[in-house]
């Protein structure tokens, strides 16, 4: 399950995990729990009711957001230590009104086939904290 994974990398890059409801899963699903292994409990993790409540929680905050339809690659992309990476669902992606109003923070992961049309959500995730690691110096 792509959300227990994502926990995984979350914990394992030092990072917190903030999830917008509504989900496609439960918290306390068990797929959930296995993909995240016994390191869910470590997890720093914060919910919110909607979109709405987490842009307006942390509107002063940098952004970067993630999408096939974004012209410039993340590679491109001045990551900061403080900094949220937004990405959508797996099966829609951001919503038009995100992509649209963020057009000037939002960047692709590159795919050189025509055959696929998106990378899976945890490995698209794992793909850019791991770029913003090696860009911050991080070890």
């Amino acid at each position: 399950m792509n959300t227990g994974n994502i926990g995984r990398l979350s914990l394992a890059a030092g990072a917190k995990l903030h999830l917008v409801k509504p989900f496609g899963f439960e918290l306390d699903d068990k797929r959930l729990k296995r993909a995240g292994l016994d390191y869910w409990k470590h997890l720093s993790l914060e919910v919110y009711e909607s979109t709405e409540a987490f842009f307006e929680e942390h509107k002063n905050k940098k952004t970067a957001f993630f999408s096939s339809r974004a012209e410039k690659s993340y590679l491109e992309m001045e990551y900061d230590d403080d900094m949220f990476l937004i990405f959508g669902k797996e099966s829609v992606g951001l919503s038009e009104n995100i992509t649209e109003a963020n057009s000037e923070d939002l960047y692709k992961i590159p795919i050189h086939s025509l055959h696929i049309r998106s990378l899976n959500l945890a490995n698209a995730v794992s793909v850019v904290v791991y770029e913003g690691i090696r860009q911050l110096g991080s070890t």
